[in-house]
C-alpha cells in the first residue's frame, strides 16, 4: 500500500484546511512537495473547480488552484512523485484538449501524471461554464475513451498532437461514490478513488466487480492524522484502509505551519515503512 498526499494549500475547504494555509504560497508549496518527493510518498494531489457559487463556499470552500498550472509547477522542484488530479471534470473540457495539455506535463514531468477524473457534482458550475448537466455520465463516458483513444499518440483523427504523453497507456483513476462509477473505472480506468462512503457500502461496491490485475483502489483516511502526536492511531487508520481493498492511500496530516508539515511528513512515513 503506497501513501500519497492530499496536497495542502491548493485545496482550502473549511474545516478542514489549517489556518496557516490560507497565506500559504509557492515557497511552502515547493518545500512540502520536495519533502513528500524525497521521502518517497506516492503522489500529491490537486482538485479542480472554476468557480464556486459564494452561497456554497461556506461548506465546500472557495481555494482552488487551477491543476495544470500547480502540478506543472511541483513538476519543476520534484523528480519521481506523481502528480494527480483529483479530479478534473469531464464535461468542462476537449477530450483532445486534455490529452495535449496533460500529455505536455506528463513529457515535462518524466511520465508522472496521473489523471484523476470524474462526473461532477455542481450545477452551478456547469451551467456557469455551458457544460451539459442532465446527461454528464454519458458525455463522460464518451470523453473518456475519447481521452484514453488520444493518450500518447501523435495523430489523432488527422490531426498531429505534439507533444504528447510518454506512454499511450494513461493512469487514469476515475473519482466517484457509485457502483457506476466503480464500473466505469473498472472499464475505462485503471483506478477509483471513492468518497463518503461508509465501510460497509465500500466492501458492498468492491464485492460487486473482479478488479483487474494492477487495478489501484485509492481511499483516505477521512480526517487529517497526527503521526507525530499519536503515531498508533495513525497506524491502525492506515491498516483499516489496507483491510478494506487500499493499495493507495491519499492522506492529509495536521500541521501548525508548512516546517510542522513536513516534520509530519517524516513521521507519516516512518509509521507507514513499518506496516
Amino acid at each position: 500500500m503506497r501513501i500519497g498526499l492530499s496536497t495542502p494549500i491548493v485545496v482550502q475547504v473549511p474545516g478542514i484546511a489549517a489556518p496557516w494555509e490560507a497565506t500559504g504560497g509557492a515557497a511552502e508549496l515547493a518545500r512540502i512537495a520536495e519533502a513528500a518527493d524525497t521521502l518517497g510518498f506516492d503522489h500529491l494531489t490537486c482538485s479542480e473547480h472554476i468557480g464556486v457559487p459564494a452561497d456554497a463556499a461556506a461548506a465546500r470552500g472557495s481555494t482552488y488552484w487551477d491543476p495544470l498550472a500547480t502540478l506543472s509547477f511541483l513538476a519543476a522542484r520534484t523528480t519521481r512523485i506523481r502528480l494527480a488530479t483529483s479530479v478534473l471534470v469531464l464535461g468542462y473540457h476537449h477530450p483532445l484538449a486534455l490529452a495535449k495539455r496533460y500529455g505536455t506535463l506528463d513529457r515535462l514531468s518524466g511520465g508522472r501524471v496521473v489523471l484523476g477524473v470524474g462526473v461532477g457534482s455542481l450545477s452551478e458550475e456547469f451551467a456557469l461554464l455551458g457544460a451539459e448537466w442532465d446527461a454528464r455520465g454519458a458525455v463522460a463516458d464518451r470523453r473518456l475513451a475519447a481521452l484514453r483513444a488520444a493518450w500518447g499518440r501523435k495523430e489523432v483523427d488527422g490531426f498531429v498532437i505534439e507533444p504528447h504523453a510518454t506512454s499511450p497507456e494513461p493512469v487514469i483513476w476515475v473519482g466517484g461514490r457509485t457502483r457506476r462509477s466503480l464500473r466505469r473505472a473498472v472499464e475505462s480506468g485503471s483506478g477509483w478513488v471513492p468518497f463518503g462512503l461508509s465501510a460497509t457500502a465500500l466492501a458492498d461496491h468492491l464485492r460487486s466487480v473482479t478488479l483487474p490485475d494492477g487495478f489501484e483502489v485509492v481511499l483516505n483516511p477521512g480526517r487529517a492524522l497526527d503521526p507525530l502526536t499519536d503515531p498508533e492511531d495513525a497506524r491502525r487508520r492506515l491498516i483499516r484502509l489496507r483491510d478494506a481493498g487500499a493499495t493507495v492511500v491519499t492522506c492529509a496530516v495536521r500541521a501548525s505551519d508548512a516546517g510542522n508539515y513536513c516534520d509530519q511528513l517524516a513521521a507519516l512515513h516512518s509509521v507507514a515503512a513499518a506496516l
